[in-house]
């Protein structure tokens, strides 16, 4: 038995600001006339190549469309998008994001970012803009491993990884960006892969139409430093049983399919200890499946669904639209604190301000 969750409720886009482009565009408007440096075959192409995609559904003025990066790989990513961009400082995309949009609410403002950048050098950045649920758009590329510098392992790195850094393997305990996402309460998160187009797009899609802060991890291979890393979710028979793919309202089934159709493993909560657990239906049944609810005012359901993989082998790795939810956005509630000031004291006079006698005098 399951039971029926419904959607969110309606309410602004956001993008309802941002101007629309006047005539119809298409991949190619978006795509700049800088010649692409990534390694051949990386799996930035494929994202590249989606989000150039992409991009003509929202009908956006390109002139209006702006991506910022950190330092890395993937933050080569403004240079091939033909829109305004920066490619900005090692960590700090998030912040300086966070001023274009809460200034210039006219823009759509997408971050791209790696493991290393996001998670190491810009960690804390990374979750401020999540918590203030700033209208950003935040692509976390997670190749699990730093690309750039030549293979030292990452935040993202597994323990025992064995790297130039660490040829004895890594000691440290990774990160998992969806649960750090969820954890500072990020109002939208998801996680897809760079080969499957569909999932990818219909991801940024949702994205795009949410308000506040979106951050999607994109598992991306490095096929020079750790090619294979993700292969078991890419690989058609393996990610039957390794991929979980969320569908709000839909039950958490994955797996062969069974008799009824849908997939012969689900996830259910354990009644003793409350973690979630993956059952096999032909020998449970399918009482206590849980449904996946993306919309839920606490993260903890998703929180848990984002506990789900293994670190090392990556079996039962849920992909999909984990959380979806409104709440105030940051930037509108700075224009509106804004607009009060002047409603109830008129404009400032910053020549004013700094000529005024509220001033310290130091005596020698």
């Amino acid at each position: 038995m399951t039971e029926t969750i419904p959607g969110p409720a309606a309410g602004p886009q956001a993008l309802a600001l941002v101007p629309k482009a006047e005539a119809k565009q298409s991949m190619k408007d978006f795509k700049s006339d800088q010649e692409v440096r990534w390694c051949p075959g990386c799996g930035d192409y494929a994202v590249l190549a989606a989000v150039q995609g992409f991009m003509p559904d929202l009908g956006l003025a390109k002139e209006n469309i702006v991506f910022v990066s950190g330092i890395g790989c993937s933050s080569r990513f403004p240079y091939y998008m033909n829109t305004y961009g920066m490619h900005s400082i090692h960590g700090r995309a998030p912040s300086i994001a966070t001023g274009l949009a809460s200034s210039r609410r006219d823009l759509s403002v997408w971050v791209v970012t790696g493991d290393g950048d996001a998670l190491s050098i810009g960690g804390n950045h990374l979750i401020h803009a999540l918590r203030r649920n700033v209208n950003l758009k935040i692509l976390l590329f997670n190749n699990r491993i730093y690309g750039l510098t030549k293979g030292q392992y990452s935040p993202t790195s597994e323990v025992g990884k064995i790297t130039k850094s660490t040829p004895m393997g890594s000691l440290d305990a990774p990160f998992n960006p969806v649960s750090l996402a969820l954890g500072a309460e990020a109002s939208f998160v998801a996680r897809t892969v760079d080969s499957d187009r569909k999932h990818l797009t219909s991801v940024l899609r949702a994205a795009a139409d949410h308000p506040g802060t979106a951050l999607v991890e994109i598992y991306q291979n490095c096929n020079i430093f750790n090619d294979g890393a993700f292969e078991v979710l890419k690989d058609k028979e393996k990610a039957e049983d390794a991929v979980i793919r969320l569908e709000h309202g839909q039950p958490i089934r994955f797996g062969v399919p069974a008799p009824d159709g849908l997939g012969s493993k689900g996830v259910v909560r354990d009644p003793a200890t409350g973690d979630l657990r993956v059952i096999d239906v032909q020998e449970e049944g399918t009482d206590g499946i849980l449904v996946h609810d993306a919309h839920s005012p606490s993260p903890t359901a998703a929180f848990a669904l984002s506990r789900l993989a293994d670190p090392d082998t990556l079996h039962h790795t849920p992909i999909g639209v984990l959380r979806d939810v409104g709440r105030p956005v940051y930037d509108t509630l700075m224009a509106e604190q804004l607009d009060a000031a002047v409603e109830q004291q008129g404009k400032g006079d910053l020549g004013a301000l700094l000529a005024g006698n509220d001033a310290w005098t130091v005596v020698g």
